[in-house]
């Protein structure tokens, strides 16, 4: 049976988000697939754009602007100078260049100097399905800084396996994996994407106290006939924001999350076929129906569930 999450246990307002992704004038990754959902969850998100663009780059043509790690900071510091840096979240997703990269991790100390108990969510939105979305020089950074900086790490496969240098095929590969990047920094580990069997399978995984074993556990999801984009900034902002209501209990926070995403993505299909969009009408048939889906996000009923390994 599916169980409702009902407004008496919505989550606390009072959570302040500063997000450091994408942007899109039209459609929905990075950040304009994170802030509304979180918003949506009770918190006050200030969002800044690591690049400003048109719409993703899945269209035949690309136009926009890119922040420099100088203009990031540029941006921090008039927050500092106003006593705007106290956050209770950071969370970073897609970022072009080392330089960027490098500054954000200035980022993350100056707001740790600020609020010590800062909550880091990091996307390390580096490629998928065997191909990268940036300049392979990232993948040091990430390893050996970045990883090592965060609080939950948000990777799925082929990320993982660049951050973790070991080959990902089966689930207990992907449980070995999280324990490395525990190893390394993260107390909470989701890896988003596996394909196993013709199903998507989540693995997630959290070590409670130092020195104890994590717990792990996966979350199957059928996979879908169609292609979706944002799906992973959408994920992620809802790990976040589920979290936050349950800190103590990854495999609720997992459930919601997964069992809201999958929501959107019904939903979306429904209103592509509605509108008599397909896939071979072209990629604007792939955008979240997001605003279409503020239900399934504030008041997700969970129709898939941990599976403790």
């Amino acid at each position: 049976m599916a169980a409702m999450v009902t407004a008496d246990i919505e989550l606390p307002s009072g959570g302040r988000v500063l997000s450091i992704q994408s942007h899109t004038v039209h459609g929905y990754v990075g950040n304009k697939a994170a802030v509304f959902p979180l918003q949506l969850l009770g918190f006050d998100v200030d969002p800044i754009n690591s690049v400003q663009f048109s719409n993703h780059t899945g269209y035949a043509t690309v136009k926009g602007q890119v922040l420099d790690g100088e203009q990031l900071w540029t941006l921090i510091e008039g927050l500092e100078a106003n006593d705007l840096h106290h956050y209770t979240h950071l969370v970073t997703g897609y970022i072009g260049s080392v330089s960027f990269l490098e500054m954000v991790l200035r980022v993350v100390e100056k707001l740790r100097y600020a609020n010590p108990d800062l909550i880091y969510v990091c996307d390390p939105v580096m490629g998928d399905d065997g191909e990268f979305y940036v300049t392979p020089d990232l993948v040091p950074v990430y390893c050996d800084k970045v990883v090592a900086a965060a609080s939950m790490l948000t990777p799925n496969k082929f990320e993982a396996e660049h951050l973790t240098h070991r080959c990902i095929e089966t689930e207990a590969d992907a449980l070995e994996a999280c324990c490395d990047l525990h190893d390394t920094g993260p107390s909470k580990v989701v890896i988003t994407s596996l394909d196993i069997d013709d199903k998507i399978m989540i693995i997630g995984s959290h070590v409670q106290s130092k020195g104890m074993a994590p717990r792990q556990f996966k979350i199957t999801v059928p996979k879908l006939d169609s292609c979706f984009t944002g799906t992973g900034d959408l994920m992620t902002a809802l790990l976040l924001g589920w979290s936050y209501k349950y800190p103590d209990n990854l495999e609720k926070a997992a459930e919601l999350a997964v069992s809201s995403v999958q929501a959107v993505l019904i939903q979306t299909l429904k209103i592509e076929e509605k509108a008599g969009l397909s896939q071979d009408g072209g990629v604007k048939a792939l955008e979240l129906c997001l605003i279409q889906s503020h239900d399934e996000i504030r008041y997700p009923k969970v129709t898939f569930f941990a599976e403790s390994l």
